[in-house]
């Protein structure tokens, strides 16, 4: 009972602080969305060169949610690849627009993502129009797109990432180890390595192999463009990079050719005005990304590009992921919607997965392969087509691979803990009944007294539970083969050779015929529209994005329900529970599936 009435009273507590902030929040929401609708209250900017801000995180696409943007990313900015591309493509035939600024910082983004809006920055520069880039700290990443630029220019104490490519994970079987939690696995793929921090204190041959060649592959291809752009060869960048460029000197990176001058941002500044054909006395002002988007062709004949970003997991697991995911109950509705829409005339899908969930990818691929039977689907790949990102693109018309997307991993595992050990030291005993032999597999599950919540098997497997595990992962990955090989038309024997879970760089996935060109998301659309025999069409995204007001009220009462269950129960004993909950929702009735 007094549980009941401390939750009663959380709930209560809940709604009523939701109730006393909404008027305030309200009252700024409307304000924000007015200034970033256009509603009078902003300012429109009228300038000749278009800024594009190559830090903060770029995913696939973004929903400019005001609220969110106003108090929730906390400084952090997100924008979408998508808006990006249209803004430069706009911007080369806007004659208002005479150049592009890029805002050179410290980017958070998938490789193949800078490489798409480096190819744009390239075509933008046809134009004859141009492309300089500024920075203080420049991240790698975001050096590779201003690599482009006419000119780059650096703070005179400035600091710019230069070091190659590199990957490095934590082992964690010690801790599992010294918790008393043994990890059982179940898999088909020798290099497939996703389960070794699990289960190994090292890198496995196999995976130290395979990561070696792609990040090789990746680095060769970074260094190539960046010699061709900036005129320095590709022994003489090597060499820099082994340097680890970040705590040089500034004057050497200039020395070096990786930067043209040295500058502070004001003098940088009135540069610029000079090239634009702005006053000196005038203040500077910018073109953004949101301000070149609107204007779009109507055409009735539509392309759509559905974008699936994230980890493809359960619909009852998509609360506990923050970011995006990829769910069978949000795709197979929205692949049915272009199914039936007439104006729909060919779908262009936007992978960028490292996979999830064997089950829900079939699903999704089952759609993706009808949908195909009556429309053109061309699957475009940006960093990750992995596992089960994979997966769901088999189906399609055609697969256009980024050169840097890491993709393949064609393989299956499963993760089955044992916390046997654990159970001893806290004291834990089991006994039950069942009419069958294999009646309580899976039913001795660990649970701490007073929070409830299952965590993990109490026993290890026995050889008969083992077997039948290994024998529906032997089936899951039997399954991958046969979705592959139907849709790309090769053999499954084939496939079982450049599969074993091993993950290919872009180009190598073309050479094997796991992709069949090369390219971003306009080859994508170029390919789709061919198919469909399109010359004029209007391109339209799915799934649908929530709106600001819908997207408003829930972060509102997430954050009302979230505050007054810590002050009712504590930060640290909710905070428990929900790490619980989290773990509770895994299904060890099977083996884990995660790719």
């Amino acid at each position: 009972m007094k549980q009941f009435f401390k939750f009663f009273f959380a709930s209560a507590l809940g709604t009523a602080f939701a109730a006393s902030i909404l008027a305030f929040l309200f009252v700024v929401f409307i304000s924000v969305v007015l200034f970033f609708s256009g509603s009078g209250v902003k300012k429109t900017v009228d300038s000749p060169i278009l800024r594009i801000d190559l830090s903060g995180i770029i995913s696939e696409r973004e929903n400019y949610d005001p609220l969110s943007m106003a108090f929730f990313n906390f400084g952090v900015k997100k924008q979408g690849l998508n808006d990006i591309l249209v803004a430069i493509k706009k911007a080369k035939t806007d004659d208002k627009i005479k150049g592009i600024y890029l805002n050179a910082g410290i980017v958070q983004t998938g490789i193949a993502t800078v490489l798409e809006i480096r190819d744009a920055l390239i075509d933008f520069k046809e134009s004859g129009k141009f492309v300089v880039a500024y920075g203080e700290i420049i991240s790698q990443r975001s050096y590779y797109a201003a690599s482009v630029a006419d000119k780059i220019i650096l703070n005179p104490l400035g600091m710019l990432e230069f070091k190659g490519l590199g990957s490095m994970q934590q082992y964690n079987k010690g801790v599992f180890e010294k918790m008393g939690i043994e990890m059982q696995v179940f898999k088909v793929g020798t290099y497939k390595s996703y389960i070794e921090p699990y289960t190994s204190y090292e890198m496995s041959d196999f995976d130290r192999e395979q990561r070696s060649v792609y990040l090789t592959v990746l680095w060769k291809e970074i260094l190539n463009k960046i010699s061709e752009s900036r005129g320095v060869s590709v022994d003489s960048l090597n060499r820099y990079a082994d340097e680890y460029l970040l705590f040089s000197a500034p004057e050497n990176l200039v020395k070096y050719g990786l930067i043209d001058s040295l500058s502070y941002r004001t003098d940088f500044e009135n540069s610029l005005k000079e090239m634009a054909g702005i006053e000196k006395d005038e203040e500077i002002k910018f073109q953004k990304v949101l301000d070149m988007l609107g204007d779009y062709n109507f055409a009735s004949d539509k392309i759509a590009i559905l974008y699936a970003e994230g980890g493809i997991v359960s619909d009852a697991e998509e609360e506990l992921y923050s970011g995006s995911v990829i769910t069978a109950g949000t795709y197979i509705k929205t692949l049915k919607q272009l199914q039936k829409d007439s104006s729909i005339k060919a779908v262009v899908f936007r992978i960028n997965s490292g996979g999830g969930s064997a089950y829900v990818a079939d699903q999704i691929w089952y759609m993706v392969k009808e949908l195909s039977k009556t429309k053109p689907v061309v699957a475009s790949f940006g960093s990750y087509a992995a596992s089960g990102g994979y997966y769901i693109a088999c189906g399609a018309s055609k697969i256009v691979s980024s050169p840097v997307t890491l993709t393949g991993s064609i393989g299956i595992f499963g993760l089955f803990p044992s916390g046997e050990k654990l159970a001893n030291k806290i004291g834990a005993s089991y006994d039950g009944v069942g009419t069958n032999k294999n009646t309580l597999f899976g039913e001795q599950i660990l649970s701490i007294p007073f929070l409830g919540a299952g965590i993990l098997p109490a026993r290890p497997l026995n050889k008969t539970e083992h077997a039948m595990l290994q024998a529906y992962v032997e089936r899951g990955y039997d399954t991958f083969l046969s979705r592959c090989a139907e849709g790309r038309e090769l053999g499954k024997s084939y496939l079982d050779s450049i599969g074993q879970g091993r993950v290919w760089a872009g180009t190598q996935a073309a050479n094997i015929g796991l992709a069949d060109t090369l390219g971003g998301i306009e080859t994508a659309l170029e390919i789709a529209a061919s198919l469909a025999d399109l010359e004029d069409y209007s391109i339209e995204e799915y799934p649908k994005q929530k709106d600001p007001f819908e997207r408003f009220f829930e972060e509102v009462f997430k954050y009302a329900k979230i505050r007054s269950l810590e002050f009712a129960l504590g930060k640290d004993v909710y905070e428990t529970r929900q790490l619980l909950k989290a773990l509770s929702n895994y299904d060890y009735r099977q083996a884990i599936l995660i790719e």
